[in-house]
């Protein structure tokens, strides 16, 4: 664990002195979706230094909230994953996940968009309540030749890398308009009139995907102080 700490009995303080440094908590993110070589958490995150995230590592498995596994193969290969105690982060993640998703905006041009954040992008704005008695496939195409797949199945939800031979539809958009789909500041149709998103499958599917993943509006910017 980090020796920095804000000398506080509270556990908010405690929670940020364990995955509050920079890093930590993406660390998490990509390990809530299953277990991961040291080089699977270095594709993840680019832009990470070797040192800083053996550091992060370190810290997060003295913390218990991560352990390091051999796997049973010749090659021995060791792999990181979340202990119980480290699961227990997983709806803290998805949930802090969509209280950011509101303040996106518009990527910059250095910014990455990984298989694992595009994964749970889908479970963090996924209304389950709206989804009861739904069964739908779709298959998404993200910029750069990621695709995966979301399985729909009466309220409960599945994602998964890759294309999906039986799926109802094909939404793709074509650049950073996702967020604007599932924000509600494109409509389905506006979306397909402008070429913003392409589709392979019924209109009925678009516009139903916008009703089953959604994002919060974004929050408004506090009024200015008048001076008189």
């Amino acid at each position: 664990m980090s020796s920095r700490t804000y000398g506080q009995f509270c556990g908010l303080a405690r929670a940020l002195e364990i995955i509050g440094e920079r890093w930590s908590l993406l660390i998490v993110r990509d390990l809530v979706l299953g277990p991961k070589r040291f080089t699977e958490l270095q594709a993840g995150l680019p832009k990470i230094p070797a040192s800083t995230l053996s550091a992060r590592l370190n810290e997060l498995e003295q913390s218990g909230v991560l352990r390091r596994r051999l796997l049973p193969q010749l090659d021995a290969a060791v792999v990181y994953e979340l202990t119980e105690y480290g699961g227990e982060l997983d709806q803290i993640v998805l949930d802090l996940g969509l209280w950011g998703a509101r303040s996106l905006g518009r990527p910059a041009p250095e910014d990455v968009f990984t298989l694992d954040a595009a994964i749970l992008s889908l479970y963090t704005t996924f209304q389950s309540e709206k989804a009861k008695g739904i069964h739908a496939t779709y298959e998404l195409h993200y910029p750069g030749g990621m695709v995966l797949h979301a399985i729909i199945e009466d309220g409960a939800l599945k994602v998964a890398d890759g294309a999906h031979p039986g799926a109802d539809a094909m939404i793709e958009p074509l650049g950073p308009f996702i967020t604007d789909l599932l924000s509600g500041q494109l409509s389905p149709a506006e979306a397909l009139r402008t070429g913003k998103v392409r589709l392979e499958g019924a209109t009925e599917y678009l516009e139903l995907f916008t009703q089953l993943f959604h994002i919060p509006a974004a929050p408004k910017a506090a009024p200015g102080i008048v001076v008189r």
